[in-house]
């Protein structure tokens, strides 16, 4: 074998190497791109990452469980309350006329006294 031959081989050896780094130089370039776009695009969505997601369904979760207690107490209250107006007797009940003469009784405002303006010197 030649010279030459070895030399062509180098050559062309070296122009791959070349070839295969520029593509590896264009697959880089390419994938930040698409990466730099779809950054670009989710967040133009307005989309919520995970762990905001989480944290707010976790807040959710204990509300719900709150207001569930919540209505549970107000049940056992209103219970409560309508146990104790049917134990307790009615008073009876005053007579129309009574009521509204006691009405104008307490309605009637009384005079106010007003202060005089002080007086300048």
């Amino acid at each position: 074998m030649t010279q030459t031959s070895n030399r062509m081989f180098d050559e062309l050896a070296r122009l791959m190497t070349d070839a295969a780094n520029v593509a590896q130089g264009v697959r880089r370039e390419a994938s930040t791109a698409f990466r730099s776009q779809a950054e670009t695009w989710i967040a133009d969505m307005d989309l919520v990452r995970r762990d905001e997601f989480d944290a707010v369904r976790e807040m959710a979760s204990r509300a719900r469980e709150e207001n569930e207690k919540l209505a549970a107490r107000i049940t056992a209250l209103e219970a409560e309350l309508k146990a104790t107006k049917v134990k307790r007797p009615k008073a009876a009940a005053k007579p129309a006329a009574s009521r509204s003469a006691t009405a104008t009784k307490t309605s009637k405002a009384k005079p106010s006294a007003k202060k005089a303006p002080p007086t300048e010197t």
